[in-house]
């Protein structure tokens, strides 16, 4: 019976930490009574700082300090990695042969490693279907992403507020970190506007820094939903958690190669992606349970070449659950 279970990662910044979310859920659902370890080798992970109340309930402990491999001499013999900890199960995630070989030694039973199964010809390119792998053979073929279950109940409430049963609900996201990334606003709100007379509700996710467009969206489409926008419910959500909670009340969600689209996913919303390339595309896209994926580059240059005619066409075929 496994009992303790260590996630070996170098560290995750917001956007790894994200992608990985679905991993994560489908590990909890996997091992539910385990406790299970993260370890940031390098000392830094979002699971420590603004995801760490999303990962409450499924990671247990952030391990950030010791002899973790992230320094060559910790692969001396006498060093001692997780302070001489064991745990019944081992998940490497990272790439590195020297650094798997002291992700090995914290295993007292099962350990699977990414830095082994990345030399094999079959060896996934997308960064989510890799996470997927590694967790089928740890839980022998049983275990599979999955979107998060929250259960903080301010998050519940604040979705339940804000998003009240009754309407279908369709998300929108219209940032990234790059203007490159960025379908055009304008489309965005003409997407917003095809929702409203199909009967359905345009919800739209902007980030801090993006209160300009949030006006002119406000303006363009009054119809439309904006959350966290004058906000009277006085519950103390915001951000990820938030976004994640309102995913699970959405129809669908539309969004950008950015940290939105994998919030969307993680929550459970189905998904249609916007992106740039295709390399990108392939090896970054989100793990959504049900995901359409558009790339720019097949119709054009730029995000602009991607026609409003062709998103709006999955995005229909999305809410109504065609497949």
């Amino acid at each position: 019976m496994v009992k303790t279970v260590l996630i070996y990662s170098m560290g995750e910044v917001i956007g790894d930490g994200l992608i990985k979310l679905p991993f994560i859920a489908g590990l909890r659902a996997a091992f539910p009574d385990a406790r299970i370890s993260w370890c940031a080798a390098k000392g830094e992970t979002v699971y420590a700082g603004p995801l760490k109340a999303v990962v409450q309930g499924y990671i247990d402990e952030v391990i950030l300090e010791g002899a973790n491999g992230a320094k060559a001499r910790d692969s001396l013999p006498w060093s001692r990695p997780f302070c001489g900890r064991k745990f019944d199960l081992v998940i490497d995630t990272q790439e590195n042969l020297r650094r798997s070989g002291v992700a090995r030694r914290g295993a007292a039973g099962r350990f699977v490693s990414a830095a082994r199964l990345a030399r094999s010809q079959d060896w996934p390119v997308a960064v989510a279907d890799r996470l997927a792998r590694l967790l089928s053979l740890a839980t022998n073929g049983q275990g599979a992403p999955r979107p998060l279950a929250l259960t903080n109940p301010d998050a519940l409430k604040a979705a339940e507020i804000l998003l009240p049963a009754g309407s279908t609900y369709v998300g929108l996201a219209p940032g990234a970190g790059g203007q490159d990334k960025r379908w055009p606003l304008e489309n965005y709100l003409e997407l917003a506007r095809r929702i409203v007379a199909r009967g359905w509700t345009p919800v739209f996710f902007f980030g801090p820094d993006e209160a300009d467009d949030a006006a002119i969206a406000a303006r363009e489409v009054p119809q439309a939903l904006q959350t966290e926008r004058n906000r009277t419910d006085g519950l103390p959500v915001k951000g990820p958690l938030l976004v994640i909670a309102l995913a699970g009340r959405l129809a669908a969600g539309v969004a950008n190669d950015a940290g939105p689209g994998h919030m969307l996913a993680a929550g459970g919303a189905p998904l249609l992606s916007l992106q740039q390339d295709r390399r990108k595309a392939v090896k970054f896209r989100p793990a959504a349970a049900r995901l359409e994926m558009l790339v720019a580059e097949d119709y054009g240059s730029g995000m602009d070449a991607l026609p409003l005619d062709t998103v709006w066409a999955a995005l229909e075929k999305l809410v109504s659950g065609a497949s």
